[in-house]
This record gives C-alpha cells, sequence and structure tokens, in this order.
C-alpha cells in the first residue's frame, strides 16, 4: 500500500501514526494514551486542594430530592456553552427525560420526530436516517461526546447509522441546523447532532427503565449503575436490551412480516476529577443488532397505494459498533489559553448483510472498519474577542468482503471487494478558528474558518463490466468559512435576531468512490474513482424569543449547492439490476421556512408547535443521456405540522398531553424517487393526519410512568421514501425508578 499523503508530500510515519500491519490493528494508541496522561502534567494542573469543597458540593446533589433539571446552554453551535437563545443558529436540546418519558423513543432518529425540518426516513424498522434540511446520510454529521460517528463508509441516501447510537445511554441531544463544516469538517451540511453520554453536574442516581408496545410486541429494558466511588472518581455504566416483533400498522396494512429484530447495549463511564476545573473521561459504548431485515426488497414487504413487492427471499444486516474514548477538559487555565479539550477515540464498526436472490442465490457481504481519532482544542480570552481553535485528525482502516454461493448451497467464490474497496485507508486532518466578537452591547459577530485534508488509498476495488481489479490514490483538500450575527433587539422581552452565511462541503468517500452494492430499487451502483468534492453556502435569517411566557424561533435558509455528486444511470444491466455511477455536476438549491415554539398561556397549560416548508431543486442525469435536467431534490420533504397540548393536572405529580402530526402529500418527485417503486408510491406518498395522547404520573419523585395511546384513529401511513409503514394504533407503556 502507498503511504499516506496528507499534505501533498510524503510525511513521516510518526507523524501519520502509520498503522498497517496484516491485522491493521492501531498500534500508536498505547503511545498517544501515555502521551494524553504526560498532557495532564504538561498543562499545569494545580494539585486537588479543592477536592474537600468538591465532595461536600457533590454531597449536596445527591440529596437533591427531585431530578435535576439541566441548564439550558448548548455547545455544540460554537463549541462554548451559551444559552440556546444567544447561539445564532436554529437549534433544539433534548434531554433525557423528554427523550425516554415524554417521547419514549425507540430510536435515535425516532427522537428528533418532533423537530422542524427534519423527515425521519426509514427504510427498515430497525434502521432510521434524518433528513435534515433536505440532507440525509453523508451529508449530515453525528458525535458522540464530541467524538465523529461519521466515517468513511457511509452511504448517499438514508442508512442505518444513527440507529446504532442507544437513546437510552444518552443525557441530552444538541440538534444545530444548517453547514458545521467550519468546526467538524466534512459531511456536516444539512445539520449535525452532537449526543453526550454524561454530565458532571446530575447527582448520581442508580435506575432502570422499561417500555413496551403494543404495535410491534417490543420489550426494552435498561438497567443503569452510576456510584461515586470517592470524592474524585464516579463510575457510570448500563445495559440496554431490546427485542422488536413484527411492526403492525394501520387499519388496513395490519401486520408488516418480517420487520423484527434484536438489539443489545452497552456502555460504561469513568470520570476523574483532577480538581474543579478539570477532569478525565473514559468511555466506553457498544451496540449491536442482530437479523435486522430490509424488508421491502423482499418478498415479505407490503404492496401499499401501488408500491412494488421485491423480489429477494431475504436480505438481514447484522451491525456491531463500539466506541473507546479517552478525554481530558480542563476549565479556567489562567494560561495564553483559559480551556483545552483534549482526546483520542477508537470506534469499531462491523457490518454483514446475508441476501437470498429469488432463484436461491445466496451471497454475504460486509465491511469492517477501524477509526482512529485525535483531538485537540483550545479557548482564549483576548481584547480581539473569545478564540476557539483546533485539530482534529481521523484515520480508517477498511476491510470489505462479499462471498457468493450458488442455489445448492455450494461455495462460488469471493469477490475482491464487498460493498467498498478491500484493504482502504482514509486519513482526515483539519485545523479551524473561530472568533466571537462582542461588537457592542446589543451586536455579537462570529467568525471562523477551516483547511482540511483527507486522502483515500485503497489496494483493490473492481470494474464489475470489465472485471479488471484496480487501486485506488485520492486526495481532497477545501477551506471553508463563515459569518454569522446575534443582535438583541428587545432584551427585555427576551427578542433577538440572527443571521448568517457558512460555507458546507463533503468530500467524496470510499462510498462515493468505489461502491459496488444494491443502491434504490432494482439498482446496483458502480465504482466512481474520479468525483471532486461538494460545496454548499447557506444564507439564513431568524428570530428568537425567550421570555417567561414564550419560547420560539422562526428561521428561513437559502443553500446553493454546487458541483453536488449525483447518481446517474449508464444504461448498462449488470445481474438484473440497472447499474448506476456517480459524477458531479448537480448544481441547485434547497430553501425552506422552519418555526418551532412553546407558549406558557396558562397556569399548568402549555402548547408546543412545529411547521416547517422546503423546497428545493437541483441537476441529475435522469438517463444514460449526457445531458442535465433540473428536478426536485430528492425525497423533498413535504410541509409538516405539528402541535402538543400539554396540561399538568397536578405540579409534578400527573402531566397530560395531545400530539397531532400532520404531513402533506410529497408529490415533488425526481426521476429516481418515481423508479423507486418498492418505497414511494405512484404519484407521491400520500398525505396524513395522525393523533396521540400521552399521561405521565409521578407516584414517587424518583418513579416515573408514561402511557400513551399513539395513532389513536389507527391511520395507514408512512414517511415520505420509507420501506414500511408506520405503527398503527399503539399502547406504549414506559416506567422509570431511580434509587
Amino acid at each position: 500500500m502507498k503511504p499516506l499523503n496528507l499534505l501533498g508530500n510524503s510525511v513521516p510515519p510518526i507523524f501519520l501514526f502509520q498503522t498497517v500491519e496484516s491485522k491493521r490493528t492501531v498500534k500508536p494508541l498505547r503511545s498517544l494514551l501515555a502521551s494524553l496522561f504526560l498532557l495532564v502534567f504538561l498543562v499545569n494542573i494545580p494539585n486537588t486542594s479543592n477536592a474537600q469543597s468538591n465532595a461536600s458540593t457533590s454531597a449536596k446533589s445527591s440529596d437533591i430530592d427531585s431530578p435535576v433539571q439541566l441548564s439550558s446552554v448548548v455547545v455544540s453551535a460554537t463549541a462554548d456553552e451559551i444559552p440556546v437563545a444567544d447561539a445564532p443558529y436554529s437549534l433544539a436540546v433534548i434531554e433525557a427525560e423528554d427523550l425516554r418519558l415524554s417521547q419514549m423513543a425507540r430510536t435515535l432518529p425516532e427522537a428528533l420526530r418532533n423537530q422542524p425540518s427534519v423527515m425521519v426516513q426509514k427504510t427498515a424498522h430497525g434502521q432510521g436516517s434524518p433528513f435534515i434540511r433536505g440532507f440525509t446520510g453523508f451529508r449530515t454529521l453525528l458525535q458522540v461526546d464530541g467524538v465523529r460517528i461519521n466515517n468513511s463508509i457511509f452511504r448517499e441516501g438514508p442508512n442505518q447509522y444513527w440507529a446504532t447510537v442507544d437513546p437510552l445511554s444518552l443525557k441530552r441531544m444538541e440538534l444545530v441546523h444548517g453547514p458545521g463544516s467550519t468546526l467538524y469538517g466534512s459531511d456536516a451540511i444539512g445539520g449535525s447532532l452532537n449526543v453526550y453520554t454524561y454530565d458532571r453536574e446530575a447527582p448520581p442516581q442508580n435506575g432502570f427503565y422499561y417500555r413496551y408496545s403494543t404495535a410491534e410486541d417490543s420489550h426494552m429494558g435498561r438497567v443503569e449503575i452510576d456510584q461515586e466511588l470517592n470524592q474524585n472518581l464516579i463510575l457510570q455504566g448500563g445495559f440496554s436490551y431490546k427485542d422488536y416483533g413484527d411492526l403492525e400498522g394501520g387499519k388496513d396494512v395490519g401486520k408488516q412480516k418480517g420487520t423484527g429484530y434484536d438489539e443489545w447495549d452497552a456502555d460504561g463511564r469513568a470520570i476523574l476529577s483532577l480538581h474543579d476545573d478539570a477532569f478525565m473521561l473514559f468511555g466506553f459504548q457498544r451496540v449491536s443488532q442482530s437479523d435486522v431485515p430490509r424488508t421491502h426488497k423482499t418478498v415479505d414487504g407490503i404492496s401499499w397505494k401501488g408500491t412494488e413487492i421485491g423480489k429477494e427471499l431475504q436480505r438481514n444486516q447484522d451491525q456491531d459498533r463500539s466506541l473507546g474514548t479517552i478525554q481530558l477538559h480542563l476549565e479556567n487555565a489562567g494560561s495564553w489559553y483559559e480551556e483545552l479539550h483534549a482526546g483520542i477515540s477508537l470506534q469499531q464498526t462491523e457490518e454483514a448483510r446475508d441476501r437470498v436472490r429469488d432463484d436461491g442465490r445466496r451471497d454475504v457481504s460486509g465491511i469492517d472498519v477501524n477509526t482512529f481519532g485525535a483531538t485537540l482544542q483550545f479557548h482564549s480570552d483576548s481584547d480581539w474577542g473569545q478564540w476557539v481553535y483546533g485539530t482534529d485528525f481521523y484515520l480508517d482502516q477498511v476491510d470489505s468482503f462479499r462471498d457468493d454461493f450458488n442455489a445448492d448451497g455450494s461455495f462460488k467464490g469471493s469477490q475482491a471487494q464487498g460493498p467498498v474497496a478491500d484493504g482502504a485507508e482514509v486519513a482526515n486532518i483539519g485545523l479551524y478558528l473561530q472568533n466571537t466578537k462582542q461588537l457592542s452591547d446589543q451586536y455579537e459577530l462570529i467568525l471562523g474558518g477551516r483547511f482540511t485534508h483527507i486522502d483515500t488509498q485503497a489496494d483493490r476495488f473492481e470494474d464489475p463490466l470489465s472485471g479488471d481489479v484496480k487501486s485506488l490514490s485520492h486526495d481532497d483538500q477545501s477551506v471553508v468559512g463563515s459569518a454569522r450575527i446575534l443582535t438583541h433587539l428587545d432584551k427585555q422581552q427576551g427578542l433577538r435576531a440572527f443571521a448568517g452565511l457558512s460555507q458546507g462541503f463533503r468530500a467524496p468517500n470510499l462510498s462515493d468512490l468505489t461502491r459496488l452494492d444494491s443502491a434504490r430499487s432494482n439498482e446496483i451502483e458502480t465504482p466512481s474513482p474520479d468525483l471532486d468534492p461538494e460545496h454548499f453556502l447557506t444564507a439564513e435569517v431568524g428570530l428568537k424569543v425567550e421570555n417567561e411566557t414564550l419560547q420560539a424561533e422562526a428561521a428561513f435558509y437559502h443553500t446553493w449547492i454546487d458541483d453536488m455528486i449525483v447518481r446517474t444511470p449508464t444504461g448498462e444491466i449488470i445481474d438484473g439490476e440497472q447499474e448506476i455511477t456517480k459524477r458531479n455536476g448537480g448544481n441547485g438549491y434547497v430553501q425552506g421556512v422552519e418555526l418551532s415554539g412553546n407558549w406558557f398561556f396558562a397556569d399548568a397549560w402549555s402548547l408546543r408547535g412545529i411547521a416547517a416548508w422546503q423546497d428545493g431543486e437541483v441537476d441529475t442525469f435522469p438517463t444514460s443521456d449526457p445531458e442535465k435536467v433540473r428536478e426536485p431534490l430528492s425525497r423533498l420533504m413535504p410541509t409538516t405540522i405539528g402541535a402538543t397540548l400539554r396540561h399538568e393536572l397536578q405540579p409534578k405529580t400527573i402531566w397530560l398531553e395531545a400530539e397531532v402530526r400532520a404531513a402533506a402529500k410529497a408529490d415533488k418527485l425526481s426521476t429516481r424517487d418515481q423508479s423507486d417503486t418498492q418505497r414511494i408510491p405512484p404519484g407521491g406518498t400520500p398525505s396524513y393526519v395522525v393523533g396521540d395522547l400521552r399521561m405521565g404520573w409521578h407516584p414517587t419523585q424518583l418513579w416515573h410512568v408514561t402511557i400513551a395511546l399513539e395513532n389513536v384513529a389507527d391511520e395507514d401511513y408512512r414517511v415520505h421514501g420509507s420501506g414500511l409503514n408506520e405503527a398503527g394504533r399503539n399502547l406504549v407503556l414506559a416506567t422509570q425508578y431511580r434509587f
């Protein structure tokens, strides 16, 4: 394999953290771990003279009877802790109690279904992919505790990876709409989601959680341990088990055969306080999903409103992901920097697909990815404002395979690659700088920029028409910037306005360059090794208000799309499927309006609402003819509204909610939407209106019970682009006990 080329020249192995061996292990992990511990002493951390005071504070926190309310701050938008209302972005913070006991979220993507400009598509019941401002898959970014989950095998369009984060393990989620490439690099186009698994301020609490749903006869359970071993060390951990049966649709659809699956999740953390302003985090999580069916591709699929039933006898996916991280967080350093945040991580992703075609032929394919990450971020104050700057580095090592079997079960042979190139490495390094300047008592300006270089090397990928096996050497670099301003229009009423102009980019990854696998209905995607980065520019303006009776925001955005990588048919047929390749050339736009708010209009009464409108077009190549055609953006989100009326029947004891969600008909279809006949009905996905009822009860301060009747009218409906219908009338019970 060729040496990685990060900066245009050969770079010494010590800088590259080179790790190439036959077993592809990450050799520098031990030395970097030692380096991180050494950093603890190099940053002049004082001794634990405040330990006794810290222990006293912790003891007081542990005696609090009621659950702790997390402060309304956001970190992901600017890398600084600031109030949500003061962030010049459209965003949302979702906290653990809302995830578990109000929404009773089954998966991470489903936890976002009540956010404006977010459409949660589900190809399968065990998968989910949010469309954020028109983009999904590798054009949205997911991070766990600041560690990048996106890697070089993420696919275009909906994929399953967001569903490999257990929502029951989270303390809070921060969703930022729009480009985040200045701070986070490639992929952060439609939006960024950063989820957090720990909260240093919350008192330690052990507990258990259970959720049951009738529509899928499912059981979700979790046991948690949260112990303060001494004044400096907290240990946390949890184990979740999930058993999902086949999903029952609405009154006419009935049971959707072949949709159930099993999952288990485990996570653990050690939080070591070095002193009041410094701590280390040692974290681990693992998710394992077994036999998740992609039902719409198989004979178990349903025909709904004219959709076609798949032909495959079986298509099951196993998914395993683990993440280990070690982080150092230092505040109030009193040096040339005020804060330091450093970390290393190792993520392992394993996936395997077992497919049986209609003629009995079987193939088993899969991908293994080891991703090593290292991040370093500083915060400094100066006369010119507050500075955030740093670097991040991620290295993917990818192995890919495919084994074919004859209809009689005999082994036929192995392919040169699986879904992506085999024997690949992708190095991603970035440098960024951001300044926040208080121009006056009324205006605040944020300026930022980033340089990113991505180098891709692959040993083996196959041209399916010629049968040639090739290698790949590809590098991309990009410079992006962002400017955002916030102004206080009326401080007494909490009225603010913001505006922003932000660039975003996405470098072609292994899935773009070397994919050889199924795409949409009856399509096979083949390698396209000569692609360039995509570029985006988003302008947005918005209003925010936050006072005693109203918390709301409204935003309009327009994103210019330049050189987006688009799929196009070649006219060739490979093994009965239409060949699809990729090319740059998708110029266009997406724009929209998003509204959200919570109105406390009377004692114990509140009304929350969301609304979103979206429109977009992009140049495509609908046929093998090289002529471009301007078409609607694929799987464009229809106009959507939602409202939730809440009443505190007995404050802090009993609450009631009534919710309604509605979406217009999704009939703005691209050519490829129209050909996706197994998921999108002819003429588009029908409109729907769905109502839910919920009640929560606190028998004690530590015990909570929620019961909900979802889809009260038992409507048949599906989210646009999904491979199955949503649940019909569904009774859901959730309970949580802390001790």
